[in-house]
């Protein structure tokens, strides 16, 4: 398979690619109050908390470095594979990869739990400073770093029972999102 981002390409300027290719604004949208989170007929907003800004740019690095797509698949492959690397410090990123993780559960459960291994075999950026020296670094060589070319390796048995652990607490999120659901889309529906 041919890499979306070349290996050569800084991680600043993939960043900026993939800003252009999805259609996000050229600083990420990070500063905007409320931010849309569905493609579809309702509009679900969230209120884009300091948390939240400080995970995002974090989360949109992980899709140039792994190359999942921000399709509802690929986002709950991102988020499988974000839960499996490490999402500390940044508990706002493991409570949206949680329910990312549980949407994956239903729409393409096989790529999200081979997403969730690749992360048990790698490391995420999240426990890292966003320094003007590793946006500089080569998309390759961060990469290398973090594990993401490592073959997939067998299943262990305590990966699946960290990915069973971690699917109950995907559930239960997003089962808990949907009850506020009704709430997002009225403010979505005053947004527009």
């Amino acid at each position: 398979m041919a890499s979306v981002y070349a290996g050569s390409l800084t991680l600043r300027d993939a960043r900026t690619l993939y800003f252009e290719r999805n259609g996000i604004p050229r600083d990420g949208g990070y500063a905007k109050r409320w931010v849309k989170v569905t493609r579809g007929r309702l509009p679900l907003y969230l209120l884009n908390t300091a948390p939240r800004r400080r995970a995002v740019p974090y989360h949109d690095l992980h899709h140039v470095l792994t190359e999942y797509d921000t399709s509802n698949t690929g986002e709950a492959e991102i988020s499988a594979w974000e839960l499996a690397a490490g999402t500390s410090p940044h508990w706002m990123a493991l409570l949206l990869d949680l329910g990312a993780l549980g949407t994956g559960l239903l729409i393409a459960p096989r790529r999200t739990f081979r997403a969730f291994l690749r992360g048990r075999r790698s490391r995420s950026l999240y426990a890292e400073s966003l320094s003007d020296e590793l946006l500089a670094a080569s998309l390759g060589a961060v990469r290398q770093r973090l594990g993401l070319d490592a073959a997939p390796g067998p299943v262990e048995v305590r990966d699946l029972l960290c990915f069973a652990g971690f699917s109950l607490a995907g559930v239960v999120t997003l089962v808990s999102f949907f009850l506020f659901a009704p709430i997002l889309v009225l403010i979505g529906l005053l947004l527009r």
